[in-house]
């Protein structure tokens, strides 16, 4: 079988100047990026879907983009694949403690077992003060800082409440934040009262941030969550196409009260195939 090595070869050969291939030798980080997110939830979808026969070719596209970053950031003479691996491994020996109690990887650690909440309690304050070391100006220094701006806007709305509560700026449990709902809900509405497209906008990403805390709260992903949702309208919606489809009917000639009805019917179906 092929080795690692092997594939930082093939990837130095893709961007060979003269041997090399055209595509690969026009590419850059930044052109690299939306692939690197599509492969990334290929992977989640692998998963989702329990398709393990093809999980470890989406895991391999994905440790592809690793490597293909890695090989434009040796041609400018910045890092190599070997410094990302080390930078990783002494990331996680250092916010392991309870693991790695000297900082030595092959070590053989005899301490008592820590609980959940204690080692999550010192992850958190390891990735503090990471933060620290990393800002520019110490004076600075948010909770925010390294939430990544480019994730999904309901997961990085979670990861910017979490950071909010570790300080307690947080409802203390999940009932509040369903009368926060219906507040922003309200709010919502009004806006649509006034008909004003910029005030609705707004109104509507306060009451899905509301939302995801909500999700939180409840120990829900919120991104999951909708993914799931995603899911199921689109098995319900294709229910709909086929079964117009034997029926012989255009979706296009019915009318929603024909379409809802069709609906029930595919929520019907999913609740006998569960049931069975």
């Amino acid at each position: 079988m092929y080795q690692l090595n092997d594939l930082l070869h093939l990837m130095a050969r893709l961007r060979d100047p003269q041997h090399g291939c055209p595509w690969d030798l026009q590419q850059n980080y930044a052109s690299i990026v939306p692939h690197t997110l599509e492969e990334a939830y290929e992977v989640a979808d692998a998963i989702e879907s329990g398709d393990f026969d093809h999980l470890p070719g989406e895991l391999g596209d994905l440790l592809f983009q690793v490597v293909y970053y890695s090989q434009l950031a040796r041609e400018e003479g910045r890092f190599e694949f070997a410094t990302v691996v080390d930078a990783i491994t002494r990331k996680l020996v250092r916010r392991h403690p309870h693991v790695f109690p000297d900082g030595d990887l092959y070590g053989s650690p005899e301490l008592p077992r820590l609980d959940e909440a204690a080692i999550k309690q010192r992850w958190e304050e390891i990735k503090a003060e990471e933060r620290a070391e990393k800002a520019a100006a110490p004076e600075q220094l948010s909770l925010l800082d390294d939430v990544p701006n480019a994730l999904p806007a309901l997961s990085r709305a979670a990861k910017l409440q979490k950071r909010a509560a570790q300080v307690g700026f947080d409802w203390p449990e999940a009932l509040p934040v369903v009368d926060k709902l219906r507040e922003e809900l309200g709010e919502v509405l009004e806006a649509m009262s006034e008909n004003d497209p910029q005030a609705i906008a707004e109104e509507l990403g306060d009451l899905l941030f509301v939302v995801v805390n909500l999700a939180r709260h409840l120990k829900v992903d919120p991104e999951n969550a909708l993914r799931a949702a995603n899911g199921k309208f689109e098995r319900r919606f294709r229910f709909i196409e086929q079964a117009l489809r034997e029926a012989g009917r255009p979706i296009e000639n019915c009318d929603l009260e024909e379409l809802d009805a069709l609906w029930g019917a595919a929520k019907k179906a999913e609740r006998e195939l569960s049931c069975g």
